[in-house]
């Protein structure tokens, strides 16, 4: 672990960020051993209030090499983001003809995409619940951890029946898949067992595996490899600051991310030996995925 972690610490590439503007104000007044004449008039002034400007819309992807030879890629989304849950023409077909956000990104969505990545693993392996828009199209289990969007769509990771939902949350689609592999910002026991986090191909631990998290700023993190164990996710995400994580989909196949250099612009896949093209969310696909947006006219 001493190992990894020195490895990662030496491979991130710390992204510069500009400080805040300060917040100044001045005033000028009577003082208070001197009290306004009749004939004087107290004034007081003010400068202007100097408002930090809000942070823009991004996507940030580093990418890196564990010691074990996986070649990572981490993205971090920040600023005003809302996220959309799509559902894929074969999972979950139950959603078809009941949600608005099918298996395609078309239309004003597509002119705020910022970036697009994948689910979790198909519903029929009993690994989680899936509500989309309001209609439950597999029941939400608890103890797992969830991907929750609200009907303003923020999107916050919990553990369903723990705090999550909220009292009152506005809950408006939830993916569910498999217990934590980040736990309270450290890789969970579990993390460390490549068994329990699903079947690959050939049957070994290596393989492409996708997982998300959220650090304690409330921003999202993706990691992805085509070539990767649970427990190198799980190190790189804590080592980015989530403070929770679950594992997304995994083998070739599923494992996509794609991102844009601004709102509505080209896509490009992000991964290192993606299978799947970059424009593959927009033109269609068969399994669940999550859209990033930008706010409507970010991209102008």
């Amino acid at each position: 672990m001493r190992r990894i972690a020195a490895t990662l610490a030496g491979l991130f590439a710390v992204a510069a960020c500009t400080s805040p503007a300060t917040v100044q104000s001045a005033s000028s007044g009577p003082s208070p051993s001197r009290q306004p004449s009749s004939t004087a008039t107290a004034r007081a002034t003010a400068s202007p209030v100097v408002r930090p400007r809000p942070a823009p819309p991004r996507v940030t992807v580093t990418r890196l090499r564990t010691p074990d030879g996986s070649v990572m890629t981490v993205a971090t989304f920040s600023g005003p983001l809302t996220y959309v849950l799509h559902s894929g023409s074969e999972d979950p077909g139950a959603a078809a003809g009941r949600v608005k956000a099918g298996p395609s990104v078309g239309g004003t969505e597509r002119r705020r995409l910022l970036a697009a990545f994948n689910g979790g693993f198909k519903l029929s392996q009993g690994v989680g619940g899936y509500e989309q828009e309001g209609h439950v199209i597999s029941t939400l289990r608890r103890g797992l951890t969830s991907l929750v969007i609200d009907r303003s769509g923020r999107a916050r990771i919990g553990i369903w029946g723990h705090g999550v939902p909220a009292p009152g949350e506005a809950v408006y689609s939830v993916r569910q898949n498999l217990p934590p592999l980040v736990l309270h910002g450290k890789p969970t026991k579990a993390a460390a067992d490549w068994g329990v986090w699903g079947a690959t191909l050939g049957g070994g631990a290596y393989v492409a595996r996708s997982a998300l998290g959220q650090d304690a700023a409330g921003h999202l993190v993706y990691a992805a490899s085509m070539s990767a164990t649970p427990a190198d996710l799980a190190f790189v995400l804590a080592y980015a600051g989530a403070r929770i994580a679950m594992e997304l989909d995994i083998n070739p196949e599923w494992v996509q991310l794609d991102v844009a250099s601004r709102a509505g612009g080209p896509l490009r896949a992000a991964i290192h030996g993606q299978n799947r093209p970059a424009n593959q969310f927009l033109l269609g696909w068969a399994r669940d995925f999550i859209a990033v947006l930008a706010p409507a006219g970010a991209g102008r």
